[in-house]
């Protein structure tokens, strides 16, 4: 068995940082659900640090307790101390990994598939959206469900299959030229990542993004096949992995012909924004990592920046909330951004969502490993939209997205009935404008 020395190897301050106030513990969904201290940031963290003092061996009971945090982050906006509680959690999860104390060769399997095969290899992905688009498209998906032929299946994968996201029929290398250029821009030139699920899925939000950029007056760089940007791999403990793919995002772009590097997925930009710290000890690309930490911005983030410029026309919309993606709003602190961008909207009527950055369960893949702690989350959520009552909600994370929508579809007589991003919004009201502001 490997040694498990991830944790031992940090800078011990970064341990210590911790004051155990408690601050955390209303703001952690997994404690305010058990009330158990091993079940908050700071119960955590005293595990973290037993293991780095070696009084605490790295056990399946470690494994499972950091599997069981969402990672949500919320601590951190909470935190009095600037406890790097990111850090700290991808570091365990990669000790427990590295230690091998999880049993299973199906958890392994899928593991190695997942994370060691498809996202490594953006062909592949794609080419498995193309499949299963045939699949959904052609309506073998309504057949298999008339005929109830997942009720054969494992009750895990029985509930799995309705999470499926629907497949967009043109991938964003269809949608978007590799360089676009504004009739008239502001001098910004600004590259434009289009993500792994949000590519599959959400191609029509990149498409948004980029014209919500050209009619702000930015030029638009958008690399073809891109990778995924590796926060799949360093939230669950395969950091060697991640690295790699940092790797080739950095090679993707000409940092230097650049003023920014835009992400429209709230999860993927808090790992973005880290590359510097992913890769300090590369002797090749820990300058160029710096660098791109400084140019990754969100796209709310970088269009309050620029000043964009508000619509005149409306987005066809007359009600709306948002909901805050855990990792934009508490790992990038990109909170008031998304509010302007809506509130700019002529005809727009912005309702606060109660609990708006309480997270929703799907964080990552745990709507998967923790199906029903996920359950419980996003079934809270689903009632604070009952209360905001407005028709539709916008978030600004793919994961988000798919999981509240799968909520909504639930609840046939639930107020809100539409899941949206800000970004598209904006984009509606750009075109209601004129059509020929956009390319699309």
């Amino acid at each position: 068995m490997p040694s498990a020395n991830l944790l031992q190897s940090l800078d011990y301050s970064v341990l210590q940082q911790c004051m155990h106030c408690g601050m955390c513990l209303p703001t952690c969904p997994t404690y305010v659900e058990t009330k158990m201290e091993r079940n908050s940031p700071r119960g955590r963290i005293s595990l973290m640090r037993a293991v780095a003092d070696g009084e605490l061996e790295v056990s399946k009971a470690l494994s499972d307790e950091m599997y069981y945090c969402l990672g949500c982050l919320a601590c951190q906006t909470a935190c009095p101390a600037g406890v790097n509680y990111a850090e700290l959690f991808e570091t365990a999860r990669a000790e427990v990994e590295q230690a091998q104390v999880n049993d299973g060769m199906q958890r392994g399997f899928w593991r190695w598939l997942s994370l060691n095969v498809i996202f490594m290899r953006p062909w592949l992905l794609r080419l498995i959206g193309r499949v299963l688009r045939i699949y959904q498209s052609t309506g073998l998906e309504r057949l298999m469900r008339k005929v109830h032929f997942f009720g054969l299946m494992p009750p895990s994968l029985k509930k799995l299959e309705p999470q499926t996201p629907q497949i967009a029929a043109q991938f964003s290398d269809d949608l978007i030229w590799p360089e676009e250029s504004p009739k008239t821009g502001k001098g910004y030139r600004v590259g434009l990542l289009t993500g792994c699920i949000q590519d599959l899925a959400f191609s029509n939000i990149n498409r948004d993004t980029v014209d919500v950029l050209l009619a702000n007056g930015c030029e638009v760089i958008t690399p073809r096949s891109q990778s995924c940007c590796g926060s799949l791999h360093a939230h669950n403990g395969e950091l060697e992995l991640a690295r790699e793919l940092a790797r080739r995002q950095i090679d993707s772009f000409d940092l230097d012909e650049l003023d920014a590097i835009i992400t429209n997925a709230g999860g993927c930009g808090s790992h973005l924004k880290t590359y510097g710290h992913l890769l300090h000890d590369d002797p090749f690309y820990a300058a160029k990592a710096k660098m791109w930490d400084k140019k990754v911005k969100d796209i709310h983030e970088w269009l309050v920046q620029i000043r964009f410029r508000k619509p005149t026309a409306g987005a066809a919309v007359g009600e709306v909330t948002y909901h805050e993606s855990c990792h934009l709003c508490h790992g990038q602190k990109v909170v008031s951004q998304p509010r302007q961008i809506l509130n700019s909207i002529p005809g727009l009527v912005f309702k606060e969502l109660p609990e708006s950055n309480w997270c929703c369960g799907s964080a990552g893949i745990y709507n998967i490993t923790q199906p029903e702690q996920s359950q419980k989350l996003l079934d809270r959520k689903v009632a604070n939209l009952r209360q905001a009552g407005a028709p539709v909600v916008a978030t600004s994370n793919p994961g988000c997205h798919l999981q509240i929508a799968n909520g909504l579809r639930s609840c046939g007589d639930h107020p809100c009935h539409e899941v949206t991003q800000p970004v598209t919004l904006l984009a509606q009201a750009y075109r209601a404008e004129s059509p020929a502001l956009t390319n699309s």
